[in-house]
């Protein structure tokens, strides 16, 4: 056996063996460990709050169509007029959270779905007018949408960026017409090539596309046309996300006939070949799954060590509250998280009873505190200063995590990190094990943690 199929064995066995469930850490603990709640905690949670700005998360729950790969809190519906409905309860639920930016600037907003492109353009200039007449925003705040552009033109571009949208993000996911069959979403790239084109035009500080690899009938081939599709509109930005099979959680994920979803290894093969083919056309890493050109904000962030990460992605912001509105919506103040009805008539329901929105949340204890800010570092930096999470919580690192630390033996044996007297760091080369070296950090992961409840990490 030659040097290069030894290799190849190699790299296949260690991507086997770490293959396993995952959270995707885009908060710690995760949403999956939030509990009921007997009382709001935000009141509580304010006080001891040191935010002195706010963020916001608006989430549009409608759908026209039903992606089968979706694991979003969604509604498939093609009557507008629910939107209407909604937006009055929006109203309701925003008039009731405005005490937790008393005095704070707003300095970013972002729309998620679902898909916000199910607002028509009255709809959308009438949820403006509400979020401006509650909310303070400063001067040159981030307003950001996601788009499903088989629901947008260019007249719906000009109103967005007439309403102070600075950064759009377009679900491109796919260029294969049968992958796009299998997940029943058919749409045209010479479209979202014309979209990206006016959006530059028009003045959008920021363009992003979203991909996913993993999805069914995907192969090295196919994806290299979406990648190649990719580089040729060269967005500002690029969200790599990996697929999430869940079939047990999410109906439609079973309409994927068996033996048509990429292997592990081959799953990495995929996300190798997005990763070197965005590198050598000027692309920076960032974190796990994100790129953005070298001149972007969050390129520059990541070289100065001030990446974030919320339940949005990579943020520049990490010095804010998050006050997310509509169902399913997750906020975070202070040390506490809580999240909205995931149930569109539940969540009218507790907004006509005059509940509180949030139907569940956790307040974090000084341990999560610790680990959120291990976990956090690794998945923006790849590294984690242990002097720097010492010093922060007054703790001494090696003592605190000496179970994690003889965890993390087996994986650097296997080269996916390095541990020294001062760092653990993932190499660049294990980029893509960095869920799996995050659990190590992970107090709520044990014998009675549910794993099958996440996705694989590859």
């Amino acid at each position: 056996m030659n040097t290069i199929a030894i290799k190849q064995l190699r790299d296949n066995s260690t991507i086997t063996k770490y293959a396993q469930h995952a959270p995707r850490y885009t908060s710690y603990p995760t949403a999956l460990k939030f509990e009921s709640l007997k009382e709001d905690l935000s009141p509580h949670a304010l006080t001891v709050s040191k935010a002195k700005a706010v963020s916001l998360y608006v989430h549009i729950p409608f759908c026209k169509t039903l992606c089968y790969y979706c694991g979003c809190n969604k509604l498939v519906t093609r009557h507008n007029e629910k939107a209407d409905d909604y937006l009055d309860y929006l109203e309701k639920e925003i008039v009731s959270k405005r005490y937790l930016a008393d005095d704070k600037p707003v300095v970013s907003l972002h729309l998620g779905g679902g898909s916000p492109s199910f607002l028509n353009k009255v709809q959308h200039t009438f949820l403006m007018y509400l979020l401006k007449k509650h909310f303070t925003f400063e001067v040159g705040a981030e307003l950001s949408i996601e788009l499903d552009p088989r629901n947008v033109d260019k007249t719906y571009l000009q109103n967005l960026r007439r309403l102070g949208y600075t950064r759009i993000s377009f679900g491109l996911q796919d260029t294969d017409y049968n992958v796009q069959k299998t997940i029943n979403r058919v749409q045209s790239t010479s479209h979202i090539a014309d979209l990206v084109s006016e959006a530059r035009t028009l003045g959008f500080e920021s363009v992003n596309l979203d991909l996913i690899y993993g999805l069914p009938n995907q192969s090295e081939e196919t994806f290299a046309s979406t990648i190649a599709a990719t580089k040729a509109m060269m967005p500002d930005r690029i969200s790599l996300f990996s697929y999430a099979h869940l079939p047990e959680r999410f109906a439609a994920q079973r309409k994927f006939a068996p033996g048509t979803l990429p292997s592990s290894e081959e799953k990495a093969a995929l996300y190798n070949l997005a990763v070197n083919g965005f590198k050598k056309v000027g692309y920076e890493m960032i974190g796990l799954d994100h790129f953005a050109l070298r001149s972007d904000s969050l390129a520059i962030a990541k070289h100065k060590g001030k990446l974030h990460r919320n339940f949005q992605g990579y943020t520049l912001r990490g010095d804010t509250d998050l006050i997310g509105v509509g169902v399913s919506a997750i906020s975070t103040i202070g040390n506490a998280f809580t999240q909205n009805a995931k149930d569109l008539k539940e969540y009218y329901k507790r907004i006509d009873r005059q509940l509180p929105s949030a139907k569940v949340g956790l307040s974090l204890t000084p341990d999560d505190l610790v680990r959120r800010d291990v976990i956090s570092s690794l998945m923006c930096n790849l590294s984690v200063d242990k002097q720097s999470i010492s010093s922060k919580h007054h703790i001494i690192f090696d003592e605190y995590f000496s179970e994690a630390l003889s965890n993390l033996e087996r994986l650097a044996d296997d080269g996916i990190i390095e541990i020294s007297a001062h760092h653990i760091r993932v190499p660049e080369h294990a980029r893509i094990f960095i869920r799996a070296v995050c659990t190590r950090f992970d107090a709520y992961l044990n014998a009675t943690e549910t794993l099958s409840n996440y996705s694989k990490a590859i």
